[in-house]
């Protein structure tokens, strides 16, 4: 089964061209490096929660969008390699391609699939 990497972020909507651009960047050097799948979503109903939710978790504030990414690796083994290569990458380094949100507030995480219909 496939493998999972997931952020979540807050990124100031009036850089939602930029955001697009770094995720651009970024994801053929992920596939480069052994991903299958790269995918960054901008927020489009994401509502704000009473005990726990999306904004909550990455702390958004009013001028900002919540985006939703991950990536499929063909196996955690795959995912280790491929991304010790994508963060020795000169293309992921921030000087060459910033990431334009803050990095702090940003939740991730990785994922064994239990079911893909």
């Amino acid at each position: 089964m496939t493998y999972i990497d997931g952020f979540v972020a807050a990124v100031p909507t009036a850089n939602k061209e930029a955001f697009r651009r770094h995720a651009a960047e970024a994801a053929p050097v992920f596939k480069e490096h052994g991903a299958l799948q790269v995918v960054e979503t901008w927020g489009d109903d994401v509502p704000d929660g009473e005990t726990t939710s999306f904004p909550m978790a990455v702390k958004k504030q009013d001028d900002e969008t919540v985006v939703f990414s991950w990536i499929v690796w063909p196996s955690k083994e795959a995912r280790n390699a491929g991304m010790e290569k994508c963060m020795a990458d000169p293309r992921m380094q921030p000087e060459n391609n910033p990431m334009p949100f803050d990095g702090m507030r940003m939740i991730f995480g990785s994922f064994e699939t239990l079911v893909d219909v």
